[in-house]
């Protein structure tokens, strides 16, 4: 068994895919599935599910993956050790951020980052909170920013900030003059939200759970602002964290409206896998997101 083998062995678990894998790891498809089979022979279980179209882990096989991929987490610390002086802000960082977050966080994020940490580039995925935890787990990303709880073995948390809910309706509304809203009220109106396997979906209908009624036949869309334009258009009105709402968003068309007590919102958090060997870098992140001066947001306290 060599490192060489569990690499190619990591990098089919991530593709799933013989040939994708040998792409990316730089050697031909049949010398990659020599190993694989090599490494299945010596450790005498079989790791993948050979598929028509697709590559399955087995049971073992999953395993296996992950004690790899802690290997050569662990080899790759090593040599960064020896290389950077110990020094665990010196490399890249392959950071995820939920998609209802990124775009309203990272403008002002990735500078105090930068400021920080100028060695430490950023590698950045946007994506959903389920396909970011798969990444994670697989040791694609090192760090991921998503809304908590989250509770999954193998895995660390610490909360960054509170953000609440705020109500966002076209100008011209019956609602143009209210102070707040009750969230009961949401349920008599037209609510625009994400689509299903939005993690900010799922947190609005469980903070206004009257929603939950109105819901099932409405329109959706693929991202906030997608969302915003509807609202624009006058098809809705619409539930939004207030990142998203701040004075570099406002439009003469909207208006935003506070919700009242209990105020609906969400805490953000990292997560990452418990082996991770730079824990400076959570402290760094930490440090950044607590210099944010974006309105609104509640830092927290540890």
């Amino acid at each position: 068994m060599t490192l060489t083998e569990l690499h190619y062995m990591v990098a089919v678990a991530q593709e799933r895919h013989f040939g994708r894998a040998a792409a990316k790891t730089l050697v031909t498809q049949p010398a990659l599935s020599l190993a694989i089979k090599k490494l299945e022979d010596e450790l005498g279980v079989t790791i993948f599910e050979r598929r028509r179209n697709r590559i399955e882990l087995t049971v073992q096989g999953a395993s296996l993956v992950q004690q790899a991929q802690r290997v050569l987490e662990e080899v790759e610390h090593l040599a960064l050790l020896a290389a950077q002086g110990k020094d665990q802000l010196n490399g890249r960082l392959r950071l995820g951020v939920i998609a209802t977050v990124g775009p309203y966080i990272l403008p002002d994020l990735v500078p105090q980052l930068h400021a920080r940490a100028p060695k430490m580039p950023l590698a950045l995925e946007e994506n959903l909170t389920q396909n970011l935890v798969g990444m994670l787990k697989n040791g694609t990303l090192d760090v991921i920013m998503i809304a908590l709880p989250f509770d999954e073995a193998g895995m660390l948390t610490t909360a960054l900030y509170d953000e609440p809910f705020q109500v966002l309706i076209p100008a011209g509304h019956p609602w143009r003059k209210k102070r707040v809203i009750e969230s009961s009220h949401l349920a008599s109106q037209k609510v625009l939200l994400p689509h299903a396997g939005h993690c900010f979906r799922q947190q609005v209908l469980q903070t206004c759970p009257e929603l939950s009624r109105s819901d099932a036949d409405g329109w959706h869309g693929n991202s906030l602002e997608t969302i915003r334009q509807m609202v624009v258009s006058g098809l809705g009105i619409t539930v939004m964290p207030c990142s998203a709402l701040t004075p570099k968003y406002r439009n003469t068309r909207l208006l935003a409206i506070k919700m009242a007590d209990p105020v609906p919102g969400r805490r953000i958090g990292l997560a990452w896998r418990r082996g991770f060997t730079r824990p400076q870098v959570i402290d760094v992140i930490r440090s950044a997101v607590r210099a944010l001066k974006i309105p609104g947001l509640i830092m927290s306290a540890k």
